[in-house]
């Protein structure tokens, strides 16, 4: 199952816990084995496969000692980048442009930055 945005909490939960019980079973673990070295009770470790709502504490533990920690730094990134914000920021610190400096009457001969444009009422 693919997990995006509009799946329901409760579907992502159920998917996970399915997850979670298959790398499980993959690496050989029984359920009383992965939550001894989990460090959490045997009743959470059923819950969570089964998709019940659970604390984030116990799934990192469940996932640390399934030697899977190196997923959990993809959920939130250290160095997040989103293209839109920075659009967004930018356009934030964007600034207004200068007004034209003396530059002898200032027609035809532009800002005075050597562009060549001509602000609207400097045209002769």
């Amino acid at each position: 199952m693919k997990i995006d945005r509009l799946t329901p909490t409760s579907a992502i939960l159920t998917e996970l816990g399915q997850r979670l019980a298959k790398v499980r079973r993959q690496q050989g673990f029984s359920q009383e084995r992965l939550a001894s070295a989990a460090g959490v009770g045997i009743a959470t470790l059923r819950r969570i496969e089964d998709g019940s709502d659970s604390k984030l504490g116990s799934w990192l533990r469940l996932l640390m000692a399934l030697q899977l920690e190196a997923g959990i730094d993809g959920w939130l990134p250290a160095d997040f980048r989103s293209p839109m914000a920075e659009v967004r920021g930018s356009s934030r610190r964007r600034r207004k442009p200068s007004p034209p400096t003396g530059d002898g009457g200032g027609h035809g001969s532009g800002d005075g930055d050597g562009s060549g444009f001509v602000w609207g009422d400097q045209r002769s």
